[in-house]
Order: structure tokens, then C-alpha cells, then sequence
């Protein structure tokens, strides 16, 4: 395939597919920290962050690709050249190629999903040191001043 490394096509065994390896990357870019560490922050708020949200659909994703490498070598060991193919064996084969076929529409559609969120998401700037907090404080205009309440009967 195009663009890949080696020139292998995405199921081989030479090369395992890196779709999970390049979001991990993405990830730790966006976060500044190693994929263990951001799991390991995650784990500790499981709901409700975009953290968690990233590092859940990268383990997914993660165990798509491990899927589709086990179905693969199963599927060769099933039509090895020197190996009968009966009823049983091609019900087997069949059942390989269903597996390989989920797994591959699961792992590109988290790889779509989680690459469309990254592509969102920004690093913010660190804030500004403690000096020029007080030099910003201090160049904002003052509030105008409320008009004070009447009291009329």
C-alpha cells in the first residue's frame, strides 16, 4: 500500500499495522505526557473527560489490530498448501474472514473517529508566568462604575 513503510499491504506479518501506534503518538503530543501515564491518569477519572474518551478508543482500537493479526495467522495455519480443506476446516475459513472483516471496519472507524477528535484538539500556550499575570491585571481597564439604585415611591 502507498505510503507505508516497507511497501507492505496492511495485514502483513512483516509489519504489523501502526494505526494505533500513530494516535498513541497524537495523543502524547497533545497531552505532553507517555501514553502509560495519561492511561494511569484516565483510569482515575474513567467518565466524562476527553482523556478518557482518547485513551478508551485507543484500547479499542489497539484490540482490533491485535484481532485482525491473530485471525490472519489462524487463517493461514487453516490453508496451509499441505492441509486438507473439508467441511469443518472451510467452515473455519470462513469464520476467520468474517472475524478479519469486523475487525477491520471497527479498527478504521475508531481510527476515523479518534483522528477526527485529535484534529479538534489544540495544546493551550502555558499561562503566563506570575510577573506578567500582575502586568495584565494591571493593563485592563477598570469596570465602569454601576449607576447607584434610586429609590422612588
Amino acid at each position: 500500500m502507498p505510503g507505508r513503510r516497507g511497501g507492505a499491504d496492511r495485514e502483513s506479518p512483516r509489519l504489523p499495522h501502526t494505526t494505533s501506534e500513530t494516535i498513541a503518538e497524537r495523543i502524547e503530543n497533545l497531552y505532553g505526557q507517555p501514553m502509560a501515564a495519561l492511561e494511569a491518569h484516565a483510569d482515575t477519572n474513567p467518565t466524562g473527560t476527553m482523556l478518557a474518551a482518547l485513551t478508551s478508543s485507543h484500547s479499542d482500537l489497539q484490540l482490533a489490530e491485535r484481532n485482525i493479526t491473530f485471525q490472519l495467522q489462524r487463517l493461514r495455519e487453516l490453508a496451509h498448501p499441505e492441509r486438507e480443506i473439508g467441511k469443518f476446516e472451510a467452515g473455519h475459513l470462513l469464520d476467520c474472514a468474517r472475524r478479519i472483516a469486523e475487525s477491520v471496519a471497527t479498527r478504521d472507524a475508531h481510527a476515523k473517529t479518534v483522528s477526527a477528535v485529535l484534529s479538534s484538539l489544540h495544546r493551550t500556550p502555558a499561562p503566563p508566568a506570575a510577573s506578567k499575570a500582575s502586568d495584565l491585571t494591571t493593563s485592563v481597564p477598570p469596570r465602569p462604575a454601576e449607576p447607584a439604585a434610586t429609590h422612588t415611591r
